[in-house]
């Protein structure tokens, strides 16, 4: 059983920071890749930024320059970090692991429950 979960939400004014934490757990041998999905109220679903397990990174054309993901791959979590944060960054942010499980030794998606970001003044 594999079980991923995300903390960090909240709220924020426009101009401020926030990190989010995503913590991957269970019958888990590797994780690849990481990544952050979010979606904003009414629309749907689109990628942030993901990390590979050897640190190769991918981020949103919206977002390059003012987020940054990493991973600890012996504690198993990936970390956003969002500055400058705008109105338009206002979403629910979901993690995804790439999970390869011990047994069955196979490579499945989990994703965690997601945590609210609201960006406003």
């Amino acid at each position: 059983q594999v079980h991923v979960a995300e903390s960090g939400g909240g709220l924020v004014q426009p101009g401020g920071s926030l990190r989010l934490s995503c913590a991957a757990s269970g019958n888990i041998l590797a994780i690849n890749p990481m990544v952050w999905y979010r979606q904003p109220p009414g629309k749907q679903r689109e990628l942030v930024a993901s990390i590979s397990s050897d640190g190769a990174t991918n981020y949103a054309d919206s977002v390059r320059g003012r987020f940054t993901i990493s991973r600890d791959n012996a504690k198993k979590t990936v970390t956003l970090e969002m500055n400058s944060l705008k109105a338009a960054d206002t979403a629910v942010y979901c993690c995804n692991a790439n999970v390869l499980t011990e047994a069955p030794r196979i490579w499945r998606s989990y994703w965690g429950q997601g945590t609210q970001v609201t960006v406003s003044s």
